[in-house]
């Protein structure tokens, strides 16, 4: 189904919707996409022919799901080639959505490096024109194939935490960077990890087996579901006969499976605080954590299997080796791995085996998706890392099937799955925000006769992506909004919120740019550009104040959650500085910097030793940005800058 905006921008009817619940027998086989003609597009293009001899199947929750995935990717692509013509548009109409920002100030400004001067309006040009009158790029011709077809986060995006530290209204808090060392230094200058000099394996019942095992079917397994349910049982079988003497891939997978299992025990059931634990539940848990250890350092000594090995299993190794590096807080080790992995996952797609299982094909092509996502949430805020290449063609992918059995049961394998898509669409979406509005260079942040039109179709998908969420994931957002059904809701709810929060941004910057307010070049903010506003400092309050402790948030995501919180922080406070944006925050945010201190400390507790550099740096930032915004309005919201 079309929306709206795509019907005006095009001036076309309303368009097919994009996946046809009755694929016709050729693209079924091929596991491709049908567009349900006759003959479809796929046979016409390889001379086959194209029967429809299968009943329809009955569209399902998968269905429905993936159809507004695919719904949300086409309308992004189209909106990616429309901006690609954007020096081209006619700019003699009035905005639509904003009041007149210059256009010799776009691509200039304090928010990328430039002082504060630079961001002035010069004069009418540069206006927003309606968008009948936005001319379109043809298919066959885009400006930037990687970036149109595929959601691409190009290195040196403008959008990281740090980015934000930079800014300069950050200036008058000279404690902010006191001591501050880059993140990359950070983690660079680590000791080293330490392996045990001989090989010893934790003695474990069958009963402890089991309980492991089913820890990561309903925690790791369900947000990234790779494994089978045969490979699963096939790991049992090795754990509990104790035959770990071979260096094979299967066995490495195994104490990989097992370390996994040990970690999700040590950091399940948090959502209510690592306070409310009591000692012997953190004894428990840290032997738990000791036990994970343990595992992980005897696969260590076998992955160069998997390094060596060209296989679906050597890259499943390599995966979870990147996963427990993330619950170990070390994310360069984990991007290391995410980078092997990927590349034997770009390797078995372009030269698959002949005998190839069904299953392993599309073990890989789950593998693949898992590290997108990881490879996607490190680049977001350690933007200089190379990329691996999965993003560059994520688009001719299939998404995951609904052929592989991965959980116990229907219900839980059907929610994973559904999951699993959920997570996928949300990065490719955010990847695309990140790089239409941030990408250095090109970003349409700084340009006002782009952005608003890009800000608000962003949010319109972002809104379609949370429509189509299945009713076990879907949740409310606002400060008196209801828990969720399950805890996979309340991350989803997360990520959501900081899609939101920087979508927004490109207003709150013109604002803290100078360009509207007391003494502004441009004038009174406008209702609609306060609003937008609003909009971005409350998605930022949301994000913090409804952090829990997700089991996948502590597990993967601890790293790159105190920095996303750090920096939701300090947009924060640079809001605070300015009466008009001051206004506009809820009495809330003086909750905000204890409750994010509390939590991320609490973790790292449980988390254990060595502790995360990284992590203790943003608590501190975040401690500091919380005493500045209880002085401002402990002095009735005077000004900061005294």
């Amino acid at each position: 189904m079309s929306s709206p905006m795509e019907n005006v921008m095009s001036g076309e009817p309303a368009r097919k919707r994009l996946r046809t619940s009755h694929a016709c027998d050729v693209c079924r086989a091929r596991k491709i996409r049908c567009d349900g003609n006759a003959p479809c597009a796929a046979c016409s293009q390889v001379d086959c022919e194209c029967t429809y001899g299968s009943e329809a199947n009955s569209r399902g929750k998968t269905d429905l799901i993936l159809e507004g995935v695919l719904r949300v990717e086409e309308f992004l692509h189209e909106m990616n080639a429309t901006l690609a013509t954007a020096p081209y548009l006619d700019r003699s109409r009035p905005p639509v959505i904003s009041p007149v920002i210059g256009a010799a100030s776009v691509g200039r400004g304090s928010f990328s490096g430039s002082s504060l001067a630079d961001l002035h309006p010069s004069g009418t040009a540069g206006n927003l024109p309606p968008l009948t009158h936005r001319p379109r790029t043809p298919p066959s011709e885009p400006h930037n194939p990687n970036s149109l077809e595929n959601a691409v986060l190009d290195s040196w995006h403008t959008s990281t935490t740090e980015a934000v530290l930079n800014w300069p209204h950050f200036d008058v808090f000279p404690s902010l960077r006191h001591d501050y060392v880059s993140i990359f230094q950070l983690e660079q200058s680590r000791p080293p990890m330490r392996t045990r000099a001989a090989t010893m394996y934790p003695y474990v019942t069958a009963e402890d087996v089991d309980g492991i095992l089913q820890s990561f079917e309903h925690a790791v397994n369900f947000w990234y579901p790779t494994m089978s349910r045969g490979q699963l049982e096939q790991m049992r079988m090795i754990i509990t006969s104790g035959a770990f003497d071979e260096d094979g891939p299967h066995t490495c997978l195994g104490l990989l499976t097992m370390a996994l299992g040990c970690a999700s025990e040590a950091i399940s059931g948090l959502t209510l605080g690592a306070a409310m634990l009591s000692d012997e539940e953190r004894k428990k848990r840290a032997g738990r954590r000791a036990m994970g250890d343990i595992y992980f350092d005897s696969a260590l000594k076998k992955l160069y299997v998997a390094h060596t090995g060209v296989s679906s299993t050597a890259t499943h190794c390599l995966f979870f080796a990147a996963v427990y590096f993330a619950f170990l807080r070390r994310p360069l080790q984990a991007w290391e791995y995410i980078h092997a992995a990927a590349a034997k996952c770009l390797l078995l797609l372009s030269y698959p085996p002949h005998d190839e299982p069904p299953e392993d094909q599309e073990r890989i092509r789950r593998i693949f998706w898992s590290c997108y996502i990881l490879e996607s949430d490190y680049l977001a805020e350690l933007s200089s890392l190379p990329l691996s290449g999965v993003a560059r063609i994520e688009s001719s992918i299939p998404l995951p099937g609904d052929s592989y059995r991965t959980h116990a049961t229907l219900l839980e394998e059907e929610q994973s799955s559904l999951y699993f898509l959920a997570c996928i669409s949300m990065r490719r979406l955010l990847n695309r925000v990140h790089q239409l509005l941030y990408a250095r260079g090109t970003g349409a942040s700084l340009d006002n006769a782009r952005f608003p039109y890009v800000v608000a179709e962003l949010n319109h998908q972002l809104d379609e992506w949370r429509d189509v969420l299945p009713a076990a994931f879907a949740f409310t957002v606002g400060f008196d909004c209801k828990p969720t059904a399950t805890e996979h809701g309340g991350f989803l709810r997360q990520r959501y919120l900081t899609c939101q929060s920087v979508i927004y941004r490109p207003y709150l910057m013109w604002m803290l740019g100078g360009v509207y307010g007391e003494g502004g070049t441009g004038g009174p903010a406008s209702q609609d550009v306060l609003r937008n506003c609003k909009a971005c400092l409350d998605a930022c309050l949301l994000h913090i104040l409804n952090l829990r402790g997700f089991a996948q948030t502590v597990l993967v995501d601890t790293w790159i959650c105190s920095l996303s919180m750090a920096g939701a922080m300090l947009v924060i406070l640079a809001a605070c500085r300015m009466p008009a944006l001051r206004s506009l925050i809820g009495p809330e945010v003086l909750a905000a910097g204890h409750h994010l201190r509390q939590l991320l400390e609490g973790w790292q507790k449980v988390l254990g030793d060595p502790s995360s550099p990284s992590v203790d740096q943003s608590v501190r930032i975040i401690g500091e940005v919380d005493r500045f915004i209880q002085q401002v309005y402990g002095a009735g919201a005077g000004d900061l800058t005294r």
